[in-house]
């Protein structure tokens, strides 16, 4: 059996610093505005310190903080006021390079599903089986969602190229 990590192992503003900007950036991949995204940040932060779950190790940690983060991005993406308002903010201070910051336009107009699996898959090269177990889904599903998910970028970025 793993042994669990013990609570006052847990540097909050060391993991706050390590996966920070990672929650931040799934957070604007969905919700595609600075202000929404950190709070859904901020709220996945606040979990972890109320709730105080165990972990086996810091993977275990990070893909709890990362659906923790997804999960509460399709509640605001649910949400009567959210619905009622569209917003989208230029992202460019958050990507460094140009070129993601053309692909990260087209993957903020793909359906919610498919964002967050091309976002992990492609920016934080986790594997199928590690998107699959964060996101709760078989990872056939995940296979399938990048597939689709692709298949609307490539349609999209040819589309640019006219």
């Amino acid at each position: 059996m793993k042994k669990l990590l013990q609570q006052s192992n847990r540097d909050f503003s060391g993991t706050y610093d390590l996966y920070g900007r990672l929650l931040f950036k799934i957070s604007m991949i969905y919700l595609g505005n600075k202000d929404d995204a950190e709070e859904a940040m901020q709220e996945a932060f606040y979990r972890l310190l109320h709730k105080s779950p165990q972990f086996y190790d810091a993977e275990h940690e990070k893909a709890w903080l990362i659906r923790t983060t997804v999960n509460f991005c399709k509640d605001i993406l649910r949400s009567a006021w959210h619905k009622r308002v569209e917003k989208m903010e230029d992202i460019e201070k958050y990507y460094d390079s140009p070129q993601d910051l053309d692909i990260i336009r087209e993957i903020l107009k793909l359906p919610v599903k498919y964002k967050t699996v091309i976002h992990l898959y492609y920016f934080e090269d986790y594997s199928v089986k590690q998107i699959a177990e964060i996101l709760n889904l078989k990872e056939s599903a995940v296979k399938m969602r990048l597939q689709r998910g692709r298949q609307l970028l490539k349609i999209e970025l040819e589309g640019e190229e006219e």
